[in-house]
Formats: structure tokens, C-alpha cells, sequence
């Protein structure tokens, strides 16, 4: 199943994954920018819609909890920017990436770390 969130829809998602079920009030107050409660209510209804988070009601205020996991999100996010973007090549994608000028080292050394063990894992 693919996953596709807007910028919106990702800042609410990000909120709910870090802290936990949360009522709109809460998202708001955890979100960067200063959204009317209305529009995170409403970007939370088109979410529970798409079947990506679902609620309980707690009184007068609904808590909502997300129904779709982070790292599933990720892994659709970076299947559809693989096709989309390197014409389905993972190694489009990957060369992209470490040609970055931001990595570091570190980085650059823990991608080569990670890769081996994938490589390990895979060996006959």
C-alpha cells in the first residue's frame, strides 16, 4: 500500500509519532508554526479519512493515535521518490546520497557499515 501525506499532513503525522495519541489541541501546541485548532481538526478528520490515524473520545476532546507506523511511512515515502525521481534505480538513489557534500565522515562511514551488514545478511 502506498502512503502519501502532504507537508501538512507530514508535520501532524510527525507530531503523533513522537508523542503519542494526542488531542488536536496538543498536536497544535506541538507543532512549529501557528495553526488555527480548526485546521489541525480538520487535517486530523482527512487523516482519520484516509485511514492513517483514528481517534477515541476522552470527555468533550478526542485523542488520535496513528494508525500507520513511521517507518512504514518511510519506506513508501522512499519507493516513490526511487521511481519517481531515479527512474526505479536504487543505485541512482544511493549515489545521490553519498555524493552529497553534507555528509560526513561519520556518515559516509556508518552508510558503508550498513550496506556491509545488508550484504552479509544476503550471502549464501
Amino acid at each position: 500500500m502506498e502512503i502519501q501525506f502532504t507537508d501538512r499532513e507530514l508535520d501532524i503525522m510527525t507530531v503523533l509519532w513522537d508523542r503519542g495519541p494526542s488531542t488536536v489541541a496538543e498536536v497544535r501546541d506541538a507543532l512549529s508554526d501557528d495553526l488555527a485548532y480548526t485546521t489541525v481538526l480538520t487535517l486530523l478528520r482527512v487523516l482519520e479519512e484516509k485511514g492513517h490515524v483514528t481517534h477515541t473520545e476522552e470527555g468533550r476532546a478526542h485523542r488520535f493515535r496513528p494508525l500507520v507506523e513511521r517507518d512504514e511511512a518511510g519506506t513508501s515515502a522512499l519507493r516513490r521518490l526511487k521511481d519517481r525521481l531515479f527512474s526505479g534505480s536504487p543505485e541512482l538513489l544511493l549515489t545521490r546520497l553519498v555524493d552529497d557534500a553534507t555528509l560526513s565522515v561519520d556518515d559516509l562511514e556508518r552508510l558503508r557499515d550498513l550496506l556491509e551488514r545488508r550484504l552479509d545478511e544476503e550471502a549464501p
